[in-house]
């Protein structure tokens, strides 16, 4: 099969709206989280956001947006845009110049585009509203498309004239960790040359409010708290939006035209748990699995992983999984250093696979390992575990990025330095 590499990245994010920003607050243990005034207004609990500094979206009329002077959007693309696509656009277009891809490599039927997006809950809400006391009359196109689940995929394959293969994903937390792993699968076999792999998500209160409601937020007010992954006092996830962008290409292909390179994407792995729509099992074994099944794929053992970036959110019931997956894979003979860094980004839902994955590229490319900020009490779970509570400038060879989401879906992807 094809050899996949990662030619371009494009981040905005809770630490950082570019990639040098990106790369900086990962060296410095910058965290991304603070107070969010409009969600402590709206709940008596959850007050802590991966805020997108930049961005802001008072109502949903688009004329009220304001967005970076570099991103800019005409009258009509902005009438179907939901924040997230807002984040996307930003995103592509950093990664198509950190690739240096002409518009023909864009928009060329060997060029697709796979994301992942839970959709806007604020607009779609809105939309809804509008339908049922306005009528279906009187509510326009544009307000019904800001309302369907797939509005990201809708806008990314209109604004940059997308040939190839398109599908927007939707499997909860490991969406673009799907949606990674399956544009790298259609780059092997031959039926596209470069794939765009995007997740995002909105940072809005009608996103993260229900997740409050499962009793799966972190309730602390102060940012230097939360969220705690794999520490004894953690007290659940603070969420973030925002949008990755990752250029996937073939080696040949990239090496072709002069392309710099990132990193090789070796393999992936996926599963279910089979066990809960919202719990996971707690004996890792799904997430064990998809693991393995990674390292397979890879033609690699387990000894050849160097760096692990966890899923862990900072859920007891999740860390403690993932603890149980990780011993079962690397035994005293193979223990990776390992780290969580939504400590410092927070968690983005379908965003997650894709920015850590697009870290993981920093990690490989930069020759460091990022920490696993605000531990204060590493739990004694963690025995056997290598945890990294300090940034590492040893330089990793062969990372490996989990995600994990509601339903037991999980999936492990492995890159390796070039």
């Amino acid at each position: 099969m094809n050899r996949v590499v990662v030619t371009g990245l494009g981040f905005i994010s809770s630490i950082g709206n570019n990639r040098a920003a990106v790369l900086e607050s990962l060296q410095l243990g910058r965290s991304g989280i603070e107070f969010m005034p409009e969600l402590a207004a709206m709940n008596d609990r959850v007050k802590l956001a991966g805020t997108v500094k930049g961005f802001h979206f008072p109502t949903s009329d688009p004329l009220d947006w304001t967005f970076p002077e570099s991103v800019q959007f005409t009258r009509t693309q902005l009438r179907t845009m939901i924040p997230n696509a807002v984040y996307s656009v930003a995103a592509m277009e950093e990664a198509i110049s950190d690739a240096r891809l002409d518009s023909t490599l864009v928009s060329s039927p060997e060029t697709g585009l796979y994301c992942a997006s839970a959709g806007s809950a604020w607009l779609t809400h809105l939309a809804i509203e509008s339908v049922l006391t306005r009528g279906p009359a009187r509510t326009s196109a544009p307000t019904v498309v800001t309302g369907m689940p797939n509005s990201l995929h809708l806008n990314l394959t209109a604004r940059f004239a997308i040939k190839g293969a398109s599908v927007g994903f939707n499997s909860a937390c490991a969406s673009s960790s799907h949606a990674l792993g399956s544009a790298c699968d259609l780059i092997r076999l031959g039926r596209q040359k470069i794939m765009f792999v995007v997740g995002a998500e909105d940072c809005h209160p009608y996103n993260i409010l229900p997740f409050a409601s499962l009793r799966a937020l972190s309730s602390q007010s102060d940012p230097a708290l939360a969220p705690r992954p794999f520490d004894v006092g953690r007290d659940g996830f603070v969420i973030t939006g925002g949008s990755a962008v990752l250029v996937l290409e073939d080696a040949e292909h990239a090496a072709a035209r002069g392309a710099s390179v990132y990193a090789e994407v070796k393999g992936w792995g996926q599963s279910s748990d089979g066990y809960d729509v919202v719990a996971p099992d707690p004996t890792g074994d799904g997430l064990a699995r998809a693991m393995s099944l990674a390292l397979k794929d890879s033609h690699l053992r387990a000894s050849a992983i160097d760096y692990i970036n966890a899923h862990a959110t900072a859920t007891s019931a999740g860390d403690l999984a993932e603890l149980s997956a990780l011993k079962t894979v690397f035994t005293a003979d193979s223990r990776p250093k390992v780290s969580s860094t939504k400590a410092l980004t927070g968690h983005g839902l379908s965003l997650a696979g894709a920015l850590e994955a697009g870290i993981c590229c920093l990690a490989l490319k930069e020759g460091f390992m990022p920490a696993n900020e605000k531990i204060q009490n590493l739990d004694p779970a963690c025995e056997g575990v290598s945890i990294l509570t300090s940034k590492s400038d040893t330089a990793p060879q062969v990372a490996m990025s989990n995600s994990s989401g509601f339903g037991g879906a999980n999936v492990s992807l492995i890159l390796s330095a070039i």
